[in-house]
């Protein structure tokens, strides 16, 4: 079920696909937003260094729209087929840029609201420098998802308690933690996890984070689906 390229990391991944023009965007806003698009790989960096990108990457996507005052306030209009595989990763972005063992706290907090219906995953996106490592915090889902890899047991660790997944999507390494019971607010202190992946030894301490993304990885939103996020900010010291 895994892309087998980096959601953020290159403005132009692929190929453009051909996706229809969308007039009207769902803002979650009366006021016209700070940035709006429709574009397949439409972003936009904001004051603080947030990076939102709209991010349609699968086969098969229909149309999906982004709107935001900035990369804590945001809001996703998406409209895809009832059908498998992933079409997209609307999300917002932090760079971290440092190794592990150089990170003395990195902590999160998020508040959204999403559908009860479709198929998706709101889920945080940790990589390495190199994407060569991905590691994946699923804060609530719905409908037929799953994650990649084979159930390696079970971590209590940054706040919350995970069912751990290991895997590969043939490009790089995949580390879903899935909570144990979906939440649509709170904080997660990522570095425990970090430290946690590294005493597996699936990781080295020298491992360079190069950025945590926070959005919805959805697979079907048919006749269109409304994801807000009301807050994310990334803290690091």
């Amino acid at each position: 079920m895994k892309r087998r390229i980096p959601r953020a990391r290159t403005l132009v991944l692929a190929p453009a696909v051909a996706l229809t023009t969308v007039v009207g965007i769902s803002a979650g806003t009366a006021n016209a937003a700070a940035f709006e698009s429709c574009e397949q790989w439409g972003n936009w960096t904001d004051p603080d260094g947030y990076i939102v990108y709209n991010n349609i990457w699968g086969s098969g996507a229909g149309t999906q729209c982004v709107a935001a005052d900035s990369g804590s306030s945001w809001s996703v209009t998406a409209d895809h087929p009832d059908t498998g595989g992933i079409k997209s990763y609307p999300n917002a972005k932090y760079i971290v840029g440092e190794p592990i063992q150089d990170i003395g706290s990195l902590s999160t907090t998020f508040d959204v609201t999403v559908p009860s219906a479709g198929a998706y995953n709101t889920a945080y996106d940790v990589w390495d420098e190199n994407y060569d490592h991905e590691i994946m915090l699923w804060m609530n889902w719905y409908g037929p998802v799953g994650p990649l890899g084979d159930p390696v047991g079970e971590a209590t660790l940054g706040g919350h308690t995970w069912d751990v997944y290991n895997g590969s999507n043939g490009s790089n390494n995949v580390y879903s933690f899935l909570r144990q019971g979906h939440t649509s607010s709170g904080e997660v202190d990522i570095l425990p996890i970090l430290d946690w992946i590294t005493e597996q030894g699936w990781m080295d301490q020298g491992e360079v984070i190069g950025d945590v993304q926070f959005g919805y990885e959805i697979t079907s939103s048919a006749g269109g689906l409304d994801f807000t996020t009301h807050e994310f900010s990334v803290r690091e010291g």
